[in-house]
């Protein structure tokens, strides 16, 4: 793969320019799943993509890419009772393999999933460098939901989610959001727009407003943090209908 600079952002060391993608997004496919070109992918607004276990990765970069903005996220009016009642355990980074795997495995995803064990893999030994994090939504001992992505300066790559019991994930992406919020960060990437995701106030921007956003966030001097940073009163006030 040789690299291309892109306007707004260095050149990558492995990559071409994101803008140089083609009309399905894909900027090249090969490589591996080394630390060194994660890092420089989600530096560069990449993601890996892969087919299956048995395929070359792929490496994209949609021309729409799905965000958070922090002014239109949307709380359902039926989720905040459950919000409220704090009936669900919130953690960060306490369980990033049961969390990653669960994405994985949960109803409808076995054998249907882009999380292949090389992914696995991979995203594990970015969490143990401390680039990739998890949420967990836990009911009792039980590890019922949960969230994991990537935190680069100020962006907060949102992988993947799962749940085992109704509204848990939703619960951990909102405790996420919150706590990104409260701890300073400018871009939350979600790739791509959901029924699930849409439903919270997700929006759809160009792949040149993303790379100038990205530019911006990875500038910002913040960092994830190893404590839950919120709890009900921040989550619900994401949304200014909630907000006491």
């Amino acid at each position: 793969m040789s690299a291309f600079g892109s306007s707004v952002l260095p050149p990558s060391r492995f990559f071409p320019s994101p803008e140089w993608a083609d009309e399905d997004g894909i900027v090249a496919v090969g490589g591996t799943l080394h630390p060194d070109l994660l890092l420089d992918a989600y530096s560069h607004g990449i993601f890996p993509w892969p087919v299956d276990e048995e395929s070359p990765i792929v490496w994209a970069s949609p021309e729409i890419r799905a965000i958070f903005d922090w002014d239109k996220i949307h709380i359902p009016r039926r989720l905040v009772p459950t919000i409220k009642r704090d009936g669900f355990k919130v953690t960060l980074d306490q369980d990033f393999r049961s969390v990653i795997r669960g994405c994985a495995t949960a109803p409808g995803r076995r054998g249907n999933t882009w999380i292949t064990p090389a992914m696995i893999r991979a995203y594990i030994r970015f969490h143990e460098l401390g680039f990739a994090h998890s949420v967990e939504v836990w009911q009792g001992e039980k590890l019922v939901g949960g969230v994991y992505g990537v935190a680069l300066g100020g962006l907060f790559a949102a992988e993947s989610m799962f749940y085992r019991v109704s509204n848990a994930s939703k619960v951990g992406l909102l405790y996420l959001l919150a706590h990104l919020r409260q701890r300073g960060y400018t871009l939350v990437d979600i790739q791509m727009l959901t029924p699930v995701t849409e439903s919270l106030g997700a929006v759809e921007i160009h792949r040149r407003e993303y790379l100038r956003r990205l530019a911006s966030a990875l500038k910002q001097p913040v960092t994830f943090g190893d404590i839950l940073a919120v709890g009900p009163q921040q989550v619900l006030a994401l949304d200014h209908r909630w907000r006491e």
